[in-house]
């Protein structure tokens, strides 16, 4: 199993996943040449992606999304809602439309889609399950809900948000009203509502946690792993490695 943050932020974000017969990409929020530069520089030819899945509109997980269709001829699955909106699909003839809730599958992965809270049509978190254990993925939510926690538990690896510290996000320099859509149940994680999920997704099987989106204005990296290490400190369940997602560099695991 391989799985990439090969960027995480608020200036883009994708995820490589690999695990078994497939290889898949979630978001595309950098540009195609950018996405299959960092893609070779941990040795994956974009040729040989399987599909793209898309969480929701926002330019910082769609930017690349229509040039690199076109370039690979790449299946790119959208919500419904969502497909009907977008402006550059790449290739109408390369969507695939899901449903939240209703599993489909790519080769032997099986792919369940679930809705969360975001400023946006129709946003989605999403488990990737396969012979080689389950990957859970919510990024951009703005609350974490009964569902969320139902479908990211036994999950062998988690991509969790840890986009902002509260008290920075309070006194900085934000407006007031960005402030508040930001801290909204339509907005943003912050590192303790991260740090709360997590503890209620721990498990023996569970290896690895890769806090994702902090926000470059709002949050340090070491706030987000210092709120996750004292979760993992106070159990003797598991333990994960813990990875923090950059903007600029891929961010690799694999076992």
């Amino acid at each position: 199993m391989k799985i990439c943050l090969l960027a995480s932020g608020s200036k883009g974000n994708s995820i490589l996943v690999e695990s078994g017969k497939t290889r898949l990409l979630i978001d595309a929020g950098l540009s195609a040449r950018e996405l299959r530069k960092r893609l070779d520089s941990v040795g994956v030819d974009a040729e040989s992606l399987d599909a793209l899945l898309i969480t929701h509109e926002h330019g910082d997980h769609v930017r690349g999304l229509g040039p690199l269709v076109r370039q690979l001829d790449l299946p790119v699955y959208l919500q419904t809602d969502l497909a009907r909106k977008l402006p550059d699909v790449g290739k109408p003839e390369c969507v695939r439309e899901f449903v939240d809730g209703e599993e489909f599958t790519i080769k032997d992965l099986t792919i369940r889609p679930f809705a969360i809270t975001h400023d946006c049509l129709a946003p989605v978190g999403f488990t990737l399950d396969g012979d080689l254990g389950k990957v859970g993925v919510a990024t951009d939510l703005g609350v974490v809900t009964r569902l969320v926690t139902e479908c990211l538990q036994d999950c062998r690896a988690l991509v969790l948000e840890t986009n902002h510290d509260e008290e920075l996000l309070r006194d900085g320099p934000y407006p007031w009203k960005l402030k508040q859509r930001v801290r909204s149940n339509h907005g943003h994680l912050s590192n303790n509502a991260a740090g709360n999920l997590l503890q209620s997704l721990l498990w023996s099987g569970l290896e690895t946690v890769f806090l994702g989106h902090l926000s470059e204005t709002n949050n340090r990296p070491d706030l987000a792993v210092e709120v996750v290490s004292e979760v993992l400190e106070k159990q003797n369940i598991c333990d994960p490695q813990v990875l923090l997602g950059k903007q600029h560099l891929p961010v690799l695991w694999a076992a």
